[in-house]
């Protein structure tokens, strides 16, 4: 079994079995276009589409290719661990069939010699289609051809074991880079599982968010076959560990998967500056695996592989850029109202339709709404008709990466009952959630190949699934100009609540048939005896919540979104101010503020508002009545005179002061806050359970310890990231930081400081803003005794 033990400490991650891949036939099979004669020259400059277009499909694809077929072409471990333990597969899917036929040679070492040996791949592929078994089979079987030749050329060290002790812990095998912590993790996982018979093969996996001193430390001690990492870590290391450099600049095989998400998040200046560390071409082999062939990968693609690279592509122009067989419904919502109680509606809809097994994943744009989503839904359980049998679990970039692998673990690993996953798009691309029924987005993606990526996590392996877009009014251009090729239905508010009624109805006509028509895989005790009730008094349940929700956290998930949308101006098809009613709107209408939040001038001109074009409004319109001489005057004869020049221009609604009710409302708490006795907006010490991911609550002020807000940005708002400190920090940050901070600090800052302040400090120990003569809260900190 593979010995490496990055699993158990260095990440915090369990080596779980996370990917199965299904053997079954797959509908993509007969997409696939055999290029394995296609070479391209240094000077050609034709798109790869268009090569591809002029490739016939290749016949023998039609048949699926067995792994059998691979005996005496891979090491019998490796093949060992396809076809009998681990994997026990049988046939390759179609990327599988394209690339693992060009083994032995694809995995031999560079020689001068043999200059006509092709060894760089540019694949394009769908995720989920099994391709990271297609670049860790390669990689491990030139890992070990690697070894054989090292060894050949030093038979005068008396020892060979020794020696080959010496080279796997010098130099690295293959370099494996990813876009996210968890897909990272999943590769990283199907390694441990691939290398299952080889007892002397470890993996090492970089990701940020764990401890890079127990990184470092398993990386000393142990060999060096395949290593894992995400960019940032990666690029980090770099500049900081002279043993890592010199372990990655004799690296055998580069593979970058998820190319086009690479650059999508803007990680084009990390893989140029990692090429850098990394042996040249030829003598490095590269394999470069993407969802998407554009402009911007083939030039990627131009400056990584050699010149006489391979490209595969087993995705067809006119193939549906989602599964055929999932089905699509977006909906346009009347009002931001009606939100909240839709995705409910939507979650209760799947599970009356999957009873027993059902299995959701909730994505949204911002963290922050993230996380007030999740809070809503596990609030709002007990009207669903598994009610508190739900499970709703959390991953968003603020969630340790301990904390998400956990919970990533945990969903993938449901296979019954009644879950639901709430995420941000760490979750979108890449990796493998099986058994996925539905997948609900609310507000719109990031782009196109975002929506794409995100619906792709359900129907996999040649099940069914189903993907649902739910939109405010403003929305909609995304959907009329941004997915103009995607089958979408439209699916309106009322026709869910009647097909949800209709099932609630037949299930509490005869619970048992229900369950056992559904061939469900566990008891009818699952639901409540009668799920109507519930069902129905969704919409009461979302007002009766509503007014208890902390106000603070609703303004923080505000800006977030508005900082979200305003450069998504163009993808809308809408002006910016637009886009601030409308999240105003969402702020009153979905989570029930009394007023929408103030937003200042200056934090408009940050995200863009001031372009030009949209600088007049807020006041009222200037339009042109037909002039007519004797009975009034046309509008710019007035140009200039005193009763205009006094005329008050009207101050935009954002810019007015909220009416703010101060009236004692108790703050809702749910369960999982209840361990440590933190609220919405986070209570005394640094919790337990639960609540201490949270560092005191979801926009919770904690006396001791950053607050959730705690970040770089303006008052550690959505925008901000989550550092110790800055502006806008807790405790013990900086500029408006807490008890020992800086400019605006706490007890003892330096201006507008607490009791140990200088310029303006009071008596007290508390933070600028803070209620309290002893209290050690942050900007605004709540009373506390010290």
């Amino acid at each position: 079994m593979a010995s490496s033990f990055w699993s158990r400490s260095s990440s915090g991650c369990i080596a779980s079995t996370s990917r199965t891949l299904s053997s079954r036939s797959s509908n993509a099979a007969n997409a696939c276009i055999s290029v394995s004669h296609l070479l391209r020259s240094g000077v050609c400059r034709r798109s790869y589409a268009a090569q591809a277009a002029q490739l016939p499909a290749d016949p023998e694809n039609d048949t699926k290719l067995a792994f059998s077929t691979l005996k005496g072409k891979i090491s019998q471990q490796t093949l060992d661990a396809i076809t009998v333990k681990p994997f026990n597969l049988t046939t390759m899917s179609p990327v599988q069939a394209e690339v693992l036929p060009l083994l032995p040679r694809l995995a031999e070492p560079y020689s001068a010699d043999d200059p006509d040996n092709v060894r760089d791949l540019l694949v394009r592929a769908k995720t989920g289609t099994g391709k990271t078994l297609g670049f860790l089979v390669p990689a491990i079987e030139a890992r070990l051809k690697s070894i054989e030749e090292h060894l050949a050329g030093n038979t005068d060290s008396g020892n060979p074991t020794l020696e080959k002790n010496r080279f796997t812990r010098r130099t690295v095998g293959t370099l494996v880079i990813s876009p996210t912590r968890e897909l990272a993790t999943q590769i990283a996982n199907e390694a441990l599982r691939l290398t299952h018979h080889h007892s002397d093969f470890e993996v090492r996996l970089f990701t940020g968010g764990s401890s890079k001193r127990l990184q470092m430390r398993d990386w000393m001690k142990g060999r060096k076959d395949i290593v894992v990492s995400t960019p940032g870590r990666l690029r980090d290391l770099l500049e900081s560990e002279p043993d890592v450099r010199a372990a990655i600049a004799e690296t055998s095989v580069l593979v970058l998967d998820e190319a086009d998400t690479l650059l999508d998040m803007g990680f084009r200046e990390d893989i140029e500056d990692i090429k850098s560390f990394l042996p040249p071409v030829p003598q490095r082999q590269t394999l470069l695996f993407s969802a998407t062939v554009s402009p911007a990968i083939q030039q990627v693609a131009r400056s990584t592989l050699a010149p006489n690279h391979k490209y595969i592509n087993c995705v067809t122009e006119e193939a549906s850029p989602v599964h055929a067989h999932v089905t699509q419904y977006h909906t346009i919502l009347p009002s931001a109202s009606a939100q909240i109680p839709h995705i409910l509606r939507l979650i209760a809809h799947d599970q009356l339709t999957h009873p027993g097994r059902s299995k959701v994943i909730v994505f949204l744009p911002t963290t922050k709404m993230t996380q007030l989503t999740a809070t809503l839904v596990n609030a709002l359980a007990p009207s669903l008709p598994a009610a508190k049998n739900t499970r709703v679990y959390e991953i968003h970039s603020k969630r340790t990466q301990e904390k998400r692998t956990m919970v990533s673990d945990a969903f993938r690993a449901a296979n019954r009952g009644a879950t639901v996953l709430v995420t941000s798009d760490v979750s979108a691309r890449g990796v493998d959630y099986p058994g996925v029924t539905r997948v609900i987005q609310v507000g719109i993606p990031g782009g196109r190949e975002q929506y794409v990526h995100r619906v792709g996590r359900t129907g996999r392996a040649g099940t069914a699934g189903r993907g649902d877009l739910v939109l405010l009014p403003w929305e909609i251009g995304f959907v009329t100009w941004q997915l103009t090729d995607v089958p979408l239905r439209p699916l309106a508010v009322n026709e869910l609540i009647d097909q949800t009624r209709e099932l609630a109805a037949t299930h509490d006509a005869d619970p048992a048939a229900f369950f056992t028509e559904a061939k469900s895989p566990v008891p009818q005790k699952l639901f409540t005896p009668t799920v109507t009730p519930a069902v129905e008094n969704i919409d009461q349940s979302v007002g009766a919540l509503l007014p208890r929700l902390d106000g603070e956290a609703v303004r923080e998930t505000f800006m977030s979104l508005i900082g979200y949308y305003m450069p998504k101006s163009p993808e809308l098809r809408v002006q910016k101010p637009i886009i601030i009613q409308g999240c105003q709107d969402w702020s009153t209408g979905a989570c029930g503020l009394s007023a929408p939040p103030y937003v200042s001038v200056e934090f408009l001109q940050k995200v863009g508002l001031s372009d030009g074009r949209t600088r007049h409004f807020g006041r009222g319109s200037h339009s042109m009545p037909t002039y007519k001489a004797r009975e009034e005057a046309a509008p710019w004869m007035g140009r200039g005179s005193k009763s205009v020049r006094a005329a008050p221009a009207r101050t935009p609604q954002w810019q007015q002061a909220e009416d703010v009710d101060d009236s004692d409302v108790s703050e809702y708490k749910s369960e999982r806050y209840k361990a440590s006795g933190n609220g919405y907006r986070g209570g005394p010490g640094s919790g337990s359970g639960y609540a201490s991911e949270f560092r005191g609550g979801f926009g919770g002020r904690k006396d001791s310890g950053d607050g959730f807000g705690t970040g770089v940005g303006s008052r550690g708002g959505p925008m901000g990231v989550e550092r110790s400190g800055g502006y806008g920090g807790g405790s013990s940050g900086g500029y408006k930081g807490g008890s020992s901070g800086g400019y605006k600090g706490g007890s003892s800052g330096g201006y507008k400081g607490g009791s140990s302040g200088g310029y303006q400090g009071g008596s007290s120990s508390g933070g600028y803003g803070g209620r309290s003569d002893r209290g050690s809260g942050g900007y605004g900190g709540a009373t506390r005794t010290a």
